[in-house]
Parts: C-alpha cells; sequence; structure tokens
C-alpha cells in the first residue's frame, strides 16, 4: 500500500501571455532532476505546448481514457527521467458536456496515479470559466502568476475573487513573472495584496519573483527551456530556488489537499 500522498500544485493566470507554461515546463523539469516523480497536467485547452518544450508530441490525451482501447497508461507521455505528462488536448472543453458516468470513468482511471508521483502540476487554462475553476479547486495549492502589464494585474484579481467566490478558496500564492528585479516584483505584488485586502477575505502569499531577461524570452519564443538553453541565466536560477521553496527547502505554508485531479470526485453526481 502506497502511504506517498501526491501533492497536487496549480500554476493558474487570469490572461494569457504571462509565461505559465514555461514556468511549469522548467519547474517540473528541475523537480525531477532533484529525484522527485512529477506528472504535468497540461490543461490549456487547444493550446497545449508543453510536450513541444521537450521536443516531443504527445499522441493521446485525457479524453482517450473514455475509450475501450486505451488505459491511464496510454495517455501518458514520458518527457526526461522522472517527468510524465497528461495532456488534455484541444479536447477539453468538451468535459463540460460530459455526464456523470464519463466523468467517473475519467476520475476512476486518473487516481489510480495517486501517490505514484511526488508532484502533480497543473497547467490551467488563462481566464476564469468553469474549466478554469474546475482545475484550479482541484488542487492542493493554486499558484497564480502575474507580470507588470496592467491587465495582468486586473484579471488576476478578477480570478482570485471568482475562485474565492464561486469556489471557496481562500488561499493563494503569487508568482510575479517577466519582472526587472526583485524590488519590482515585490512591488507589483503588494498592489495586488492591497486589492485584495481591500475587497476579499483571502490569505495571499508572495512566493517567486521571476526576472524577465533575454535569456528566458529567448527560451520562450524558441519554445525551449531556459534550464537547458541558459542555465546560468539569472531566470534560470530565480526558477531553481522556487522549485527549491516548493520541494521543502523553504516553507510555503499549509495545503488544503492532495491529489484530487482536475474534476473533483465531488463534482460528480451520480
Amino acid at each position: 500500500m502506497l502511504n506517498k500522498k501526491t501533492r497536487s500544485i496549480s500554476i493558474t493566470s487570469g490572461k494569457g501571455g504571462v509565461g505559465k507554461s514555461s514556468l511549469v515546463a522548467n519547474l517540473g523539469l528541475y523537480l525531477s532532476r532533484k529525484g522527485k516523480k512529477v506528472l504535468i497536467f497540461d490543461g490549456d485547452l487547444g493550446m497545449a505546448n508543453i510536450d513541444i518544450m521537450f521536443g516531443q508530441k504527445v499522441q493521446r490525451n485525457v479524453m482517450d481514457l473514455l475509450s475501450d482501447q486505451y488505459s491511464i497508461d496510454d495517455v501518458l507521455t514520458r518527457l526526461s527521467q522522472n517527468l510524465y505528462l497528461i495532456s488534455g488536448g484541444s479536447a477539453l472543453p468538451e468535459i463540460q458536456g460530459l455526464n456523470a458516468y464519463q466523468k467517473k470513468c475519467i476520475i476512476d482511471q486518473m487516481s489510480e496515479l495517486e501517490g505514484l508521483f511526488d508532484y502533480l502540476l497543473i497547467d490551467t487554462p488563462p481566464g476564469i470559466d468553469e474549466n478554469v475553476r474546475l482545475l484550479n479547486s482541484s488542487a492542493g495549492e493554486i499558484f497564480v502568476v502575474l507580470t507588470p502589464e496592467p491587465a495582468s494585474l486586473t484579471d488576476a484579481y478578477a480570478l482570485i475573487k471568482v475562485l474565492h467566490l464561486v469556489q471557496k478558496e481562500k488561499n493563494f500564492k503569487i508568482i510575479c513573472n517577466q519582472v526587472r528585479s526583485e524590488k519590482d516584483g515585490i512591488r507589483l505584488y503588494e498592489m495586488l495584496q492591497k486589492v485584495c485586502d481591500q475587497f476579499l477575505n483571502i490569505n495571499l502569499e508572495h512566493i517567486a519573483s521571476i526576472q524577465r531577461d533575454q535569456a528566458f524570452a529567448q527560451a520562450t519564443r524558441n519554445q525551449e527551456l531556459v534550464l537547458n538553453s541558459a542555465p546560468e541565466a539569472p531566470s534560470a536560477e530565480q526558477v531553481r530556488v522556487l522549485a527549491d521553496k516548493i520541494s521543502g527547502y523553504g516553507r510555503l505554508g499549509n495545503l488544503k489537499g492532495s491529489m484530487q485531479f482536475f474534476m473533483g470526485v465531488n463534482q460528480v453526481d451520480l
């Protein structure tokens, strides 16, 4: 019997273009290199591209679990040692139309992975629609990524507000990405914290500021990993520091649960 709990983390944002998928891929790679077994769920609707960053192309996605021909092993793609991927593909919006039996089929098969991985990293689509809310509420921790762009700050607040009011989430960890310095990252976080403190009863925690240097920008444009293409860059070091915090070298506070997967068992009314 497995006693290990899988630590599930959603990496999310209010708008696209904040570097969320690049962060997920680099975090997954570094954690796996530290000997942790990591599963990435790429739920970024029709724009799933994490496999490309690793020079691969997935053949199956989570919707294939509804077919008798495929098992959970068939939709797992091995990206590197200790690192695996399940793609949501372009079919994820169909989940909203699934009946209870179909949802249970997927949940049952996904649940077979509980305890087999140290981490589940969920790359959510941007925005505040039902799929985004479902993916975030099924994770043990929610990491919100924002950038200095004014629209990113506004949309991050909107996402946090919806997750709090609709999904009853209270704890959010903040990653300030594409900032010029740690000081600018703290300033950006404080702007978000100020408006949240004024209108919402939630807990925010700043856990990382990732610098926008040329190496990270180039890697993102080339759909590569900065940990591979420029491991000495400041942004690469900041990703490693964040991953070390996640893996226990730093304290991240209380967790709300372990692996609940992307739909949550209580979402299925049988």
